[in-house]
């Protein structure tokens, strides 16, 4: 069995599974089930939720651990403090307010 670290990253909507069959032929080879690993996903993105982020997934010994890389744009919208939308239903939001930016 292969021991080395499988790193598989992909774009998803933050705190809502990943579909299955678009887990299904990334994790199937590694002998994984894409039902648990979208439920994972869900999981580690919660505090994104709503917004699109993409995902760093380490596959060792067919255990998943799931870290977000957040895009520049998600982290502008969620230090906004924007309540959670339904992206299906509101279109056209316009993202207004003051972000101070400290100097390094």
């Amino acid at each position: 069995m292969n021991q080395g670290v499988t790193t598989i990253i992909m774009r998803v909507r933050g705190g809502e599974p990943a579909p299955p069959a678009v887990l299904a032929p990334r994790c199937g080879p590694l002998g994984m089930s894409p039902k648990k690993l979208g439920d994972d996903i869900a999981k580690a993105t919660g505090d994104w939720k709503g917004l699109g982020v993409t995902i760093k997934m380490d596959v060792q010994n067919r255990q998943a651990t799931i870290s977000v890389i957040p895009s520049a744009s998600a982290l502008v919208i969620k230090s906004l403090k924007e309540p959670p939308r339904d992206r299906k239903k509101e279109k056209g939001i316009l993202h207004n307010g003051n972000l101070k930016i400290e100097p390094d």
